[in-house]
């Protein structure tokens, strides 16, 4: 069954990002940065949260956003300053090569989430790179929260790549917010303030 084989190459080669770190986030003068899996994951929810407020598929932004960096295995997470000096492949690319040898649905599947999001071919699509910026933009915050001082360019570019107005009102509340407040109020058995 070389399909199943080369299927669970793939999958062992996913679980490679549960281990690269965001590389960003080392030249901001985080010492522990977040994976790109950890990234991943809460651009997902945060997509299918923008996505149903936007009225589009909340599932499939969801799914988008989980494939989203999936080429990092290859390429790794190279920062923006580093991007200035290489040519790296298109992720539609990496993405190729990454599902030749699995199962032609899966392949197909796979290949096809990519391409919806590097195109930007659909609402669910927007909603997943908005999500991605979201991300970077409350992460920047918690790790502003935690004394890192060098936050400021992360959260300006990524509150300024947003296209969503679901994804622009979010952001305008994210920065209000501080990252441990949600906690105040649930110990306190309130809820958040609404904008």
């Amino acid at each position: 069954m070389e399909d199943l084989a080369g299927l669970t190459g793939l999958l062992y080669e996913i679980g490679l990002l549960k281990r690269y770190k965001r590389t960003g986030w080392l030249v901001a003068g985080v010492r522990e940065p977040e994976s790109i899996a950890e990234h991943s994951f809460r651009t997902a929810i945060i997509a299918a949260v923008l996505a149903a407020m936007e009225g589009a598929d909340p599932q499939r932004a969801a799914f988008l956003s989980l494939f989203h960096d999936t080429q990092e295995t290859r390429t790794t997470d190279i920062p923006y300053l580093g991007k200035r000096y290489l040519q790296v492949a298109p992720n539609e690319q990496v993405t190729a090569d990454q599902v030749r040898n699995v199962p032609s649905a899966v392949a197909d599947v796979i290949k096809g989430a990519v391409d919806e999001y590097e195109t930007k071919t659909s609402l669910e699509a927007v909603c997943a790179r908005d999500a991605d910026k979201l991300d970077c933009l409350m992460q920047a915050i918690e790790y502003r929260d935690q004394g890192h001082q060098n936050m400021q360019s992360w959260i300006d570019t990524s509150v300024a790549a947003l296209a969503t107005e679901t994804g622009k009102r979010l952001a305008e509340e994210v920065q209000r917010t501080g990252s441990l407040e949600w906690l105040a109020h649930a110990l306190n058995g309130g809820s958040a303030r609404s904008s």
